[in-house]
């Protein structure tokens, strides 16, 4: 899962599920979901990573273990 065609992002809740939208652009469907579930923090872990076509990348138990599935890292550009 590549980071370079990322330009925005949406932040909300979905039931009892946060979630983190990235888009290409505002006007799209979001390329991943990143989302914390607290429910399955003791199944498969609360932190998820979704691409746009429901395929689960990466399940875990912390934030940093499930952004893992992203080449390279992802970082802050300057506008």
């Amino acid at each position: 899962m590549g980071v370079g065609d990322w330009g925005d992002y949406g932040r909300g809740m979905l039931g009892e599920k946060a979630v983190c939208s990235i888009f290409r652009r505002a006007s799209e469907v979001p390329l991943y979901r990143i989302g914390k579930q607290p429910k399955l923090a003791r199944r498969q872990g609360a932190w998820s990573v979704v691409a746009a076509s429901g395929y689960i990348g990466k399940r875990g138990r912390s934030l940093e273990a499930v952004l893992r599935v992203f080449t390279p890292k992802p970082r802050l550009v300057d506008a």
